[in-house]
């Protein structure tokens, strides 16, 4: 099973990021209800495992977390294929990121070994965009630099199952944890 831990943001933090999908020149919004700041993806696991790991979630006291935001950016260098929404990368958060990660690995799941870069995915992009299509994004990318999203505090963890579909991937909430 295609699993992640992620933080589901409240209404207000959706509809301001919703606003700025409506302005979007290039790409394929995520969909509102699929908008996430994931901790941990962990791939495809075995029912076990994961059964394993929501146990140990269940028995922990889990930080709650600062979110705030931090402009726009993309993943992909010249050729971006993601365009997100930034997280700062508050003590908070970082901590909550560290926790997760060691009861991930606790339960027997290995986690790649990249940089935790906080953010929400906005929209995907094409790999061919046009030379047009990378200038009206940048544009966009520019006139969204005091982008207005609001800061919240994360009480709450989701595991998510993720199934992949060719309209885009759903995702469906397994279980929740509250943060303390």
């Amino acid at each position: 099973m295609r699993a992640f831990l992620a933080i589901e943001p409240p209404v207000e933090v959706l509809d301001a990021l919703e606003r700025i999908q409506s302005d979007l020149p290039v790409g394929r919004a995520v969909p509102v209800e699929n908008l996430h700041l994931t901790l941990a993806f962990l791939d495809d696991q075995p029912e076990d495992r994961l059964e394993d790991l929501h146990y140990a979630l269940e028995g922990l006291r889990l930080p709650s977390a600062d979110v705030s935001f931090d402009g726009l950016g993309t993943f992909g260098g010249d050729r971006p294929r993601i365009l997100f929404a930034a997280v700062r990368p508050a003590p908070s958060l970082l901590d909550l990121h560290r926790l997760i990660a060691a009861e991930v690995r606790r339960a027997g799941i290995v986690l790649p070994r990249e940089t935790f870069r906080p953010h929400v995915t906005l929209a995907r992009l094409r790999r061919d965009l046009s030379q047009e299509a990378l200038v009206r994004l940048q544009d966009f990318l520019a006139s969204e630099l005091q982008t207005d999203i609001p800061p919240f505090t994360a009480t709450s963890l989701t595991l998510f199952e993720s199934d992949l579909h060719p309209g885009g991937a759903r995702y469906d909430a397994l279980s929740s944890y509250p943060l303390v």
